[in-house]
Formats: structure tokens, sequence, C-alpha cells
């Protein structure tokens, strides 16, 4: 962990930072619950759409999957070896070095993830503004600001 300035931590700052664990945490929440409906663990729903988002035509190595979804890579394989099964995702080898395997989501896959990430921007659309902006005012500082305000004014 790296060192943080010096300084107290303001009643606002650990309130905005409360608010920010609490939005983040009810968001996480509705994808836990909305990948368990499909059918799927949520990780193996961040392994979709981290294989998604790499975008069309790029095809990621398991290792950068484990680095996208912050896990073993290990624990990667099982989750692909887990979607592979269940017709979502497929593996090949790369041509230029065979030890080097890419993922990539099947047609069933691509269908799934689609379907997700409709009900996860619905989700972020409607509850996005208290997180945007309990994040804008940690990232600008404004708890901190408003802290030396109020001491500025008892003086």
């Amino acid at each position: 962990m790296g060192t943080p300035e010096r300084r107290g931590v303001s009643a606002a700052e650990f309130a905005q930072l409360a608010e920010f664990r609490y939005q983040i945490r009810r968001f996480v929440r509705f994808s836990e619950s909305v990948a368990r409906a499909a059918g799927l663990e949520p990780r193996q729903h961040q392994l979709l759409l981290a294989l998604k988002g790499f975008g069309r035509g790029k095809r990621p190595s398991v290792g950068e999957l484990a680095e996208r979804l912050q896990i073993l890579h290990h624990s990667a394989v099982g989750l692909v070896d887990r979607l592979e099964r269940r017709g979502l995702v497929v593996r090949s080898r790369e041509d230029e070095d065979r030890r080097l395997v890419s993922v990539a989501l099947t047609a069933r896959g691509e269908t799934l993830i689609d379907e997700l990430s409709r009900h996860h921007l619905a989700e972020l659309r409607q509850a996005g503004p208290a997180l945007v902006e309990v994040l804008a005012s940690l990232s600008s500082g404004t708890g901190r600001r408003a802290a030396r305000r109020r001491r500025k004014a008892a003086t």
C-alpha cells in the first residue's frame, strides 16, 4: 500500500468513502444476482464480459483474462474450462507460439453476455448518477475543502 498524505481524514471524507463503497457494493450485488439468475457464477460473467470487452478480432490469452479479473492464472484456466464445457467460449492455440492459448466467445456466449450487459446498462443508468456524484466529490477533494472552510469559519 502506498503512503497517503500525512493528514487526517475529515468526517466528510469518511462519509464520502462510505457512500462510495456502498454504491459500488450495491452494483456488485445487482451484478452477481443477475449473473446467477442467468445460470452463471459472477466470475464466469466477468470473464465473458472481459472477452467481449477486448473487442472484435482480439482473442486474449488466459493470462490476459486472469489479469483483467485480477485472479491467478490457474483460476482463469478453471473458469475457461467450465465455460467451454457449457459451450460459451472456445480456446485455441496461437499459430506463432503453440504454447499460447487464446479464448473467444461462441455465438451462445455472445448472446448471453449481450443479454446480461443490457441489464447492467439499465441498472447503471438508474443508479450510476449517485456513484458518479460521490466519486466526483472524492476525486475533487470537495469534502476536504468543506472541512477546511468549516474550521476557518469556527476560528
